[in-house]
């Protein structure tokens, strides 16, 4: 047994505490810390109406799965001694340079030091002007047709956050293309650019992937456009094992 414990549970007993405040304490030392994200919001450029929605559906993925959801616009909360809270960072449609040169340093560290990452559909319209974002993210935004109904290929069938979806995925969304595509990394989905129009990218257009990066674990999905997507079980279902991946083992199912 834990020494603290047994110091504690030795003075409550001493000075008559009932069996149950003895229970209390005992659970309440013996549970690990509950992991943490931060959902970050803050945008500088278009904002997406589904914003809202979006943290919605992260703060119920985190109370049915015994995650810690804190959320913020305030580009304050990037310094060292706040993002060591936090398993992993949520930039959920983020756009703009949201970020000042203080901060980008607080978020690297964080990273470095095995923090985690995840970017939902507009992160990657975010802070074009800081070259280690844009290999943190994977990609730039580089426009998009209208929002259509295609189809997603499955790449990787595999891994969590896409062994759910059938390998042909019809879904409606803002189809991104991007400024280069990814390199260095995994990737998870595909657009079939033959179901749409307006793609760019041919037959190699990728929308979801994730990588280890300069000492910590990144995930981006450019789904997301509307607030009805963060209702759709499937889609949840992919956002859920993202969160699993870029938080590291020990996050319960």
């Amino acid at each position: 047994m834990n020494p603290y414990l047994v110091i504690i549970l030795d003075i409550m007993m001493k000075k008559g505490c009932t069996i149950l405040a003895l229970l209390f304490t005992i659970n309440a030392i013996a549970q690990p810390p509950q992991k943490k994200v931060l959902v970050f919001s803050r945008t500088l450029g278009y904002h997406h109406a589904s914003i809202p929605e979006g943290i919605a559906a992260i703060q119920q993925l985190g109370a049915q799965h015994q995650l810690g959801v804190d959320t913020t616009t305030n580009s304050a909360w990037f310094t060292t001694d706040t993002l060591r809270h936090y398993a992993a960072v949520i930039f959920l449609s983020t756009s703009g340079e949201v970020l000042d040169s203080a901060q980008q340093r607080a978020f690297q560290k964080y990273i470095r030091a095995g923090g985690g990452y995840m970017g939902i559909h507009a992160a990657s319209t975010t802070c074009y002007s800081w070259p280690w974002y844009g290999r943190l993210v994977g990609a730039y935004f580089n426009g998009h047709p209208k929002p259509q109904e295609a189809i997603v290929n499955v790449i990787d069938h595999q891994h969590a956050t896409t062994r759910h979806l059938p390998v042909k995925w019809k879904w409606l969304d803002e189809w991104y293309n991007f400024k280069a595509l990814p390199t260095d990394v995994h990737i998870l989905l595909k657009v079939d650019e033959t179901t749409y129009t307006g793609g760019k990218h041919g037959a190699d257009h990728p929308i979801a992937w994730y990588h280890e990066f300069d000492g910590g674990r990144a995930f981006y999905t450019a789904l997301g456009h509307f607030g009805t997507s963060y209702k759709e079980p499937l889609f949840l279902q992919h956002l859920w094992e993202g969160i699993v991946y870029v938080t590291g083992p020990g996050l319960p199912g």
